[in-house]
């Protein structure tokens, strides 16, 4: 939970650095993602000094040599503003800056350094980069949950989204799909078009929220901070964000490729994983030769939330589950190619739920009806009932406002979701309710909620003409003696 104080500090720094001149959100995330990256640099290497002083022995693998100590956090923010300046920009005779030496730390440093390549210091003036690392300076950053907290109302703060399809998925949105799927300890969780990793980091909140316990095994500790987690994500830039937001969310090892995950590079990566997570790019087309072969081959088109459905069945394990967000139009399309994409998941696959949600999820980056697929890869069939729900809201108002509302659909849906026995019993006119698979394939894959569910019209009854007639001369009467009454009165 975001404190008044850590939200108040964010929003200073944040300031800071637009009255600075960095008014591109993105850049602003970037720029700040790299200091608390060198504090952290500084904090991890004091933690092994402290552990090497314990016990007698040198320090193994310094992420500073002594030579290097100018360029440690708790030194150089003691400087002078234009001292602390070109440390990060002007290295001395035989030296490197401040920002090169973060970016060629490697491994000892966790995964986020793996991602530095084409990493740019844009901080312009010595006064900003001062004012910014006295605020850090003083966040109090000592444990998973607070760092996590920061850097989710850091991100919280893009506003700069919808461009090229991509916006940010809402955390509660998000929440609402690991819920329903109810990761194991044995999973691996994979987001083909990570972003700044949410889908991961909320897997890993949900691991800390409900199964603490499984903390207490050497084995699950090694595969969620090794293997458990994987995201493709082309844009270098997300891919930094998201290293950051993971190793801030205590999870230091993640595996991020930074490939296109419908390119002829990506094609290595089938039958991987149990669990995918994801919000892919809705708009976009893409030719056809700078598609994966594969994926043509399960649907020949150049719409990308189409081909990211494909990628999705090739990348699941057998038995692996996944819970996607589509645009609405993915459910009820009748090209070809819509219908193609949606008969294999529902004929050669297992479709287990379709929640329809209101235009304003999005709200205020878009107004794109959106809905969430679930289903699980079998590749020999298994759609017995598909579950429908009518989502109608999500505790938020559907203005762009998005202020909280008591109105929320999610713990309903969270709860009947797992609970899918019991919803034989519910009526087309529920919000939720199981549509047989014949009753789909009769429609042509129809997936739209709409085609199902049944509206209930109440009959009103209105006077008949006449009589409202008569009451409206009754209302004239009443109304000309009142102004006779008035007139005699002046």
């Amino acid at each position: 939970m975001v404190t008044g104080t850590l939200r108040s500090q964010v929003d200073k720094i944040w300031e800071a650095f637009w009255t600075g001149g960095i008014s591109n959100p993105l850049t602003v995330i970037e720029q700040f993602t790299y200091l608390l990256f060198i504090r952290r640099l500084d904090e991890k290497q004091f933690l092994e000094e402290k552990k090497a002083n314990i016990i007698g022995a040198p320090l193994k693998n310094p992420i500073f040599t002594e030579d290097q100590k100018p360029l440690r956090w708790h030194i150089f923010k003691d400087d002078d503003p234009e001292i602390m300046f070109e440390r990060f920009t002007k290295p001395k005779t035989d030296s490197i800056t401040v920002f090169e030496h973060m970016k060629q730390v490697g491994n000892v440093a966790g995964v986020f350094a793996d991602y530095m390549k084409g990493a740019t210091f844009m901080i312009p003036t010595p006064r900003l980069l001062d004012m910014v690392v006295q605020m850090i300076d003083k966040i109090v950053m000592d444990d998973r949950d607070t760092k996590g907290d920061l850097y989710e109302y850091l991100l919280s703060k893009i506003a700069a989204a919808g461009q090229n399809g991509q916006f940010r998925t809402p955390r509660h949105i998000i929440k609402m799909m690991v819920d329903m799927l109810q990761p194991t300890k044995e999973d691996t969780v994979c987001d083909p078009s990570c972003g700044t990793a949410g889908f991961l980091v909320a897997v890993g909140e949900h691991i800390h929220e409900n199964h603490q316990d499984w903390f207490h095994e050497k084995e699950f500790r090694d595969h969620y901070n090794s293997s458990m987690f994987t995201g493709v994500e082309f844009d270098s830039t997300m891919l930094r964000i998201a290293a950051m937001n993971l190793q801030l969310h205590g999870i230091e090892n993640p595996n991020l490729i930074g490939k296109d995950s419908l390119s002829e590079s990506n094609a290595d990566i089938r039958d991987q994983f149990s669990i995918i997570l994801a919000n892919p790019p809705f708009k976009g087309s893409l030719d056809y030769d700078s598609v994966e072969n594969s994926l043509l081959t399960t649907v020949k088109t150049k719409k990308t939330e189409l081909l990211f459905l494909a990628l999705m069945l090739r990348m699941l394990k057998i038995g692996g589950r996944c819970a996607v967000i589509i645009p609405d139009g993915v459910l009820f399309g009748s090209s070809k190619e819509h219908k193609q994409i949606r008969q294999e998941i529902i004929e050669k696959h297992k479709l287990e739920a379709v929640i329809s949600m209101p235009s304003g999820v999005f709200k205020p980056y878009a107004g794109v009806s959106t809905a969430v697929l679930i289903f699980t890869k079998t590749n020999s069939g298994g759609t017995d009932n598909v579950w429908f729900y009518d989502m109608q809201a999500d505790g938020y108002s559907l203005d762009d406002k998005r202020s909280e509302v008591k109105e929320n659909d999610i713990p309903d849906i969270i709860e009947r979701y797992s609970k899918l026995g019991a919803e034989n019993k519910r009526s087309r006119t529920d919000k939720s309710f199981l549509v047989p698979f014949n009753e789909i394939k009769d429609n042509d894959w129809d997936l739209s909620i709409n085609r199902y569910k049944e509206i209930v019209y109440e009959e009103i009854t209105y006077a008949k003409p006449k009589d409202i007639i008569k009451d409206i001369e009754t209302l004239d009467k009443k109304r000309n003696q009142a102004l006779d009454a008035l007139k005699e009165m002046l």
